[in-house]
């Protein structure tokens, strides 16, 4: 079996892309079990018992209750509401856990020092590494008992591994899917890999990973996200173990930006999965997405997809007709097509809307 590494330069430098088949791994992953190496991901620590109230007041979603095995999402934005910082939380053992980007570890550790002032919280890089488990078999007997574990954590929810570490059980865009995350110590990862392969896990590349992930139409920090990009944008609107901004709390970075454009109008783009010709050339993440010779949006992950053929993800102006012919603007032309079932549903007029509605009718007069 042969690693492949992924592209270099890229998100993933340094991970394995595939093992010589990748839509065969994909399949694996679909159908049966697959094993990801993603130990290229950041793992950071906070300890301390303000650790949890701290970290609330500095970022978007509501963790200073945050219950002992539960995981969230969750954002750091500038003070123009845009995201800087996307990591997933899980809360275990007097510690707080946060996974993030590969190339987002080290400047994300940088700013929470800067946060620290007076709290009883210490940030700490963690030498820890992530795999993740995909497939619907993850329940079977024989996977369980190499974890450890007699069921399932629920969703959004981790349990404690007996050598250390632990278990996370992610959403899964479909019901017979299971997502697991592990996160060990890094010496153990190899361990792990060898027990899991025995126990009939394929293991699969990164190629594998995102291919799920932009199926499920689940942004990616760097990717399917720009300098301009807002939560709501790309769905991390949502209470804990939904999304990664919290509508009912206050006092953090960027909070004037999200009440508004939740109280009074629609976020001026949208992420939609897009089809693209299968037979051309492949083009780039960040190239621009033309209508008519117009821009209308941003090209986000592109991968090549077992069932679905080549598809990627985008930020299109909110808005555009689900059957508007695209183009990719790049150096690579290549046509694109809206996938309907991954437009976002219109959003009902919040309160704030309604009253600007109300003023503007009564200034008109009868």
């Amino acid at each position: 079996m042969t690693a492949v590494p992924a592209p270099d330069p890229g998100p993933d430098a340094g991970a394995v892309w595939h093992y010589g088949d990748p839509l065969g791994e994909q399949r694996a992953a679909e159908t049966d079990a697959a094993l990801v190496d993603r130990s290229h991901r950041a793992v950071l620590t906070l300890t301390g018992a303000d650790r949890k109230t701290w970290l609330h007041s500095i970022s978007t979603q509501h963790v200073s209750e945050l219950a002992e095995g539960s995981s969230t999402h969750n954002l750091s934005l500038d003070s123009q509401g845009r995201i800087e910082d996307h990591w997933v939380q899980t809360e275990l053992d007097a510690t707080t856990y946060l996974d993030t980007e590969p190339w987002r570890g080290e400047p994300l550790l940088a700013y929470l020092r800067t946060m620290v002032f007076w709290a009883d919280v210490v940030p700490s890089a963690a030498d820890m590494a992530v795999l993740s488990l995909l497939g619907p078999r993850l329940a079977d007997r024989t996977v369980l008992d190499v974890l450890g574990v007699e069921t399932l954590p629920e969703h959004m929810h981790a349990v404690p591994l007996r050598s250390g570490g632990f278990v996370r059980r992610m959403p899964s865009a479909r019901a017979d899917q299971i997502e697991l995350d592990l996160v060990v110590p890094r010496r153990d990862a190899g361990d792990w890999q060898g027990r899991l392969t025995r126990a009939g896990l394929r293991p699969a590349g990164v190629w594998a990973y995102e291919a799920h992930r932009v199926a499920a139409v689940r942004p990616r920090l760097g990717l399917d996200t720009d300098e301009r990009t807002i939560p709501h944008e790309v769905g991390w609107i949502g209470g804990p173990g939904v999304g990664a901004v919290h509508l009912n709390k206050g006092c953090y970075r960027g909070q004037e930006t999200v009440a508004r454009v939740h109280n009074l109008g629609q976020p001026p783009r949208m992420l939609v999965l897009l089809h693209l010709d299968g037979a051309a050339q492949r083009p780039s993440t960040g190239d621009v997405l033309r209508s008519d010779r117009r821009p209308v949006g941003r090209l986000g992950t592109v991968v090549e997809h077992a069932d679905l053929g080549p598809i990627a993800l985008a930020l299109l102006k909110r808005g555009l007709p689900v059957d508007t012919a695209l183009v990719t603007g790049g150096e690579i032309e290549v046509a694109a097509m809206i996938d309907a079932d991954s437009v976002p549903a219109a959003k009902v007029a919040g309160a704030g809307r309604l009253a600007v509605e109300r003023l503007r009718g009564a200034s008109r007069g009868p």
